[in-house]
């Protein structure tokens, strides 16, 4: 079990009671890196994308650091970044609220790293040797094996991976971060959605694998079709 949550003398009340009152999840394992509000963050973003963090319900630190078996600091500062992305707000006394978010929000995202990532992506498969994509099958069959076993958030972060580790052949860090962030984005869960079928990761991880197909054969139709595909799913 978790080691209880050390409160800090500004933590109020409020503070210290988990608004949300609904079924806890998983209890997950406890922090063991040096760099805490990193683990911490990363695994705030594994609660995210897996939907053990409910959009529109409030935590509070002290609650959740007692959920990881940390203080409420360093979970206080990861909700702070999160904040600064976009996946919660602050609620004032009360903790964070999980941003809600809606289908017109994620085509959005889709048509925006279409925009960005569709001709960098045509650029390559012009002149990147089949020799680089074929370094990357390891990467592709990385999420078709988080997809066989329904693990959302493992698929989510061999997802980025992928796409990082294609984009990353353009030379241009700026693009990659600027899309990593887009898709991390893009991986929040939406108000209401039903839950992610193992099948449709499944089928999602299988576009890694095709993708890596078009590039090699230098097919820019099919390059373009399965990138647009592939966010309009994601």
């Amino acid at each position: 079990m978790p080691k209880q949550a050390r409160t800090s003398p500004e933590d109020s009340p409020e503070d210290r009671e988990h608004t949300y009152s609904g079924p806890e999840p998983s209890v997950p394992r406890p922090v063991r890196r040096h760099s805490v509000r990193g683990q911490i963050l990363d695994a705030l973003r594994s609660a995210l994308v897996g939907g053990d963090l409910v959009p529109g319900e409030v935590y509070s630190a002290p609650a959740l650091g007692e959920r990881y078996g940390v203080s409420a600091t360093p979970v206080r500062e990861a909700m702070q970044q999160l904040a600064r992305e976009g996946a919660v707000e602050v609620v004032l006394n009360r903790g964070f609220r999980v941003a809600e978010r809606g289908a017109a929000e994620l085509a959005e995202l889709a048509e925006v790293r279409a925009l960005i990532e569709v001709p960098v992506m045509l650029r390559l498969a012009r002149t990147v040797p089949a020799e680089r994509w074929a370094e990357l099958r390891p990467l592709a069959e990385a999420t078709g094996a988080a997809a066989a076993v329904g693990d959302h958030a493992a698929y989510a972060d061999r997802d980025r991976a992928f796409h990082r580790a294609v984009l990353s052949l353009s030379g241009n860090q700026q693009l990659v971060a600027v899309a990593d962030d887009l898709h991390r984005r893009s991986q929040w869960p939406l108000v209401s959605a039903p839950a992610v079928r193992r099948a449709d990761l499944v089928a999602d991880a299988a576009e890694h694998t095709a993708l890596l197909d078009a590039l090699t054969a230098e097919d820019l139709t099919v390059v373009r079709s399965l990138v647009e595909e592939h966010f309009r799913g994601a």
